[in-house]
């Protein structure tokens, strides 16, 4: 039985964290298809900034832990950045802060007109370079290998200049008891600054982070306008987070 492609993606993708680099002949071989299969296959996913295309094959073009965690929770990740998506009209003033989740919301924006977004995800840049209708400013800054962003006093400058409808933003862990938490101080940094210059801010993330504490508290859950997270959350917390003040949609 021939593989779906969204399994043979995800294999590839597996492939390249692990190793590296990949070639269309033993791709071919151990998915059971065939070479032009797996070149289209490759072909997609350059477009969508995943890797990098060479002679006979393919490799990485950023750090395996972001390939990763593109890789976990791929499913919930999709349906959280369609339903942000949702929210965001033709002609919006936008910012997207770092991480994976976030960088799904620009691969449902293609239909939109006018969309102005301002992000330190270099993430989003490569989403968003396949839609010409997106115009996307880059904060600049210090590059964080990790997460695949840019901050520091220059990104933080350049988020102070801008003022948005919609931000959002992603995050390491959350709850109610502790509220929106990141790794690093850099990336709190970034969002509150981000949430300062923003009407509304939504925090978007995949149910495995509730719960979870990072080692930087950025802010309360009330202090956002909303949370979008997936159903896989439990009965018992999802009833915790929609008493805990803050709207929160389960999709």
């Amino acid at each position: 039985m021939a593989i779906e492609r969204g399994e043979r993606e995800s294999s590839i993708l597996t492939r390249l964290a692990r190793e590296g680099s990949v070639t269309v002949a033993g791709l071919s071989r151990d998915l059971g298809v065939s070479e032009v299969t797996i070149r289209t296959d490759l072909r997609n996913l350059e477009d969508r900034g995943l890797l990098a295309r060479t002679h006979g094959g393919a490799e990485a073009t950023g750090y395996r832990n972001v390939l990763e965690r593109q890789l976990q929770h791929a499913g919930e990740k999709a349906r959280i950045g369609a339903a942000a998506a949702e929210l965001v009209g033709d002609d919006d003033l936008i910012m997207i802060e770092a991480g994976t989740t976030c960088a799904e919301i620009v691969s449902h924006l293609g239909a939109r007109r006018g969309v102005r977004i301002l992000t330190n995800s270099t993430l989003v840049v490569r989403h968003a370079r396949l839609y010409p209708n997106l115009t996307v400013v880059l904060t600049g800054g210090t590059f964080h290998r990790t997460s695949e962003s840019m901050v520091g006093p220059v990104a933080l400058r350049t988020i102070e200049d801008f003022n948005v409808r919609l931000a959002f933003f992603g995050t390491d862990g959350f709850s109610v008891e502790r509220g929106l938490t990141t790794a690093f101080s850099e990336g709190a940094e970034v969002i509150r600054a981000m949430r300062a210059r923003a009407t509304e801010s939504w925090l978007v993330a995949d149910s495995s982070k509730y719960g979870r504490a990072g080692f930087v508290r950025v802010m309360d859950l009330p202090d956002l306008h909303g949370v979008i997270t997936d159903t896989r959350l439990a009965a018992s917390d999802q009833a915790e987070l929609n008493s805990s003040g803050v709207r929160a949609r389960f999709v």
